[in-house]
């Protein structure tokens, strides 16, 4: 058991590389903000701001996490999402690589919310088209 109990904290290859250039961003712009380097300060943003596209990337790529709690075995933070190739349900990330992947991941959700409850609605003659 881990200091933090059984929580699934969500430590992804994703996540630790884009905390580390975030981090090394930040640093970075607030060294050249003390140093007085104008360029160095925008060159720390985009390196924060090119965090913020790695992680995305690596997410869409399978090293980032569903939300939600994981199964034990999926927890290690070496372990890929098998998942990430058709996108994850209610995930802004995957939402936004659009096409295929949102949809696939909009057919997957039960009830009202998902295509799957309007093609078994379609299914059974009951439901109507918008």
């Amino acid at each position: 058991m881990s200091a933090h109990g059984d929580a699934d904290l969500g430590h992804t290859v994703a996540g630790w590389t884009g905390t580390t250039l975030a981090v090394l961003g930040s640093a970075g712009a607030g060294a050249a903000l003390c140093a007085g380097w104008t360029p160095g300060i925008w060159l720390g943003l985009a390196l924060v701001a090119a965090a913020a596209v790695v992680t995305w990337l690596l997410h869409l790529a399978g090293w980032g996490k569903p939300s939600g709690p994981r199964p034990a075995a999926a927890r290690d933070w070496r372990v890929r999402d098998a998942v990430a190739r058709t996108g994850h349900v209610d995930c802004l990330g995957c939402r936004m690589s659009g096409g295929r992947r949102a949809a696939a991941a909009a057919a997957r959700v039960p009830g009202p919310r998902g295509a799957g409850a309007l093609t078994a609605a379609a299914d059974s003659g009951t439901g109507t088209s918008a």
